[in-house]
């Protein structure tokens, strides 16, 4: 469980090496309320997770947990595994990256190009997810966890945190749902002070079905989206935190995340990879309508795609 508290412990200790990224409002009319887009894309590494990978690993050296001749271990469909070695090159450690054989080539290319020792294992997460923990136990590598750490998730939430300060007033935050760090991260931030929707595909509805389950539960995962919100289930932190801060979920299509890529495109000129796109989705496909003058702000998670991919 983590709470606004972890966010703000999380925002002095990344200050000045992540980058405070842009709000722009979206065109007048376009929705029902007034809408702005958070370009977390623009982020280091192309993704929100650089801020969780710098507060878990500079949170692990302050404790004296981080080796300095063995570094960080995580696994990673590719986002996860670019942050935590951007961190770690930060930090002046190695980083070991565990990947699906499915990662797509992008981004294997990006983590080796990093420094990072890439390790492909299996076709799901859950396969090279057990070969990172079994290496963290063999060397003494920290383990980074992509979503599933309160320091992962609270430096997540920093994201929140700016929101904050960058609008005056927000109602709620739409936010992509994978394995659940970022959304718990900045349910966390806005506690109180705003709603949290979160948005996921229907071909991987890991906080849709826990909610309706009552506790986190598998899920099948396929779609366009899978190779970053591609968890088969929602972390226990993103669970709790939802549940705590009554985190709403909405499901989106794969041909709906398509067309909102496509127009943020064709509109912002933004170029984002499908599972920030999600987010976007849930207003161009009516998931979510605002109600009058609702103030909504759109969480543009990440930018590792192929332009050329519809």
């Amino acid at each position: 469980m983590i709470t606004r508290t972890d966010v703000e412990e999380a925002a002095t200790r990344i200050a000045g090496l992540v980058r405070r990224t842009p709000v722009t409002a979206a065109d007048p009319g376009s929705f029902a309320g007034n809408v702005w887009l958070k370009c977390e894309y623009m982020q280091h590494t192309g993704t929100f997770k650089a801020r969780g990978a710098l507060n878990r690993v500079l949170a692990c050296r302050e404790r004296g947990e981080l080796k300095e001749n063995v570094g960080i271990v995580v696994a990673s469909g590719g986002n996860a595994g670019l942050a935590n070695a951007y961190a770690a090159a930060q930090a002046g450690v190695p980083a070991a990256v565990f990947v699906p054989e499915t990662a797509p080539a992008m981004k294997v290319k990006k983590l080796r190009e990093s420094g990072a020792t890439v390790i492909q294992r299996g076709a799901e997460y859950a396969v090279a997810y057990d070969a990172a923990i079994a290496f963290a136990a063999e060397s003494g590598a920290v383990y980074c966890h992509a979503y599933d750490q309160a320091e992962i998730a609270a430096g997540a939430g920093t994201v929140g945190l700016e929101l904050l300060e960058q609008l005056d007033g927000v109602d709620t935050v739409l936010v992509a749902v994978g394995g659940g760090g970022l959304m718990a991260g900045i349910a966390a931030a806005v506690e109180g002070l705003a709603k949290v929707v979160g948005v996921e595909p229907e071909a991987a509805p890991t906080l849709h079905a826990a909610l309706k389950a009552g506790e986190p539960v598998d899920v099948a995962v396929s779609g366009v989206a899978a190779d970053s919100l591609g968890a088969r289930r929602i972390g226990q932190i993103g669970f709790d935190v939802a549940v705590r801060t009554g985190v709403l979920s909405v499901l989106v299509s794969d041909d709906e995340i398509v067309a909102a890529r496509s127009r943020l495109w064709a509109e912002y000129r933004m170029v984002v990879e499908h599972g920030a796109a999600a987010a976007y989705a849930a207003l161009t496909a009516d998931a979510y309508v605002p109600a009058d003058g609702e103030r909504v702000a759109v969480i543009l998670c990440g930018a590792n795609t192929d332009p050329a991919t519809v």
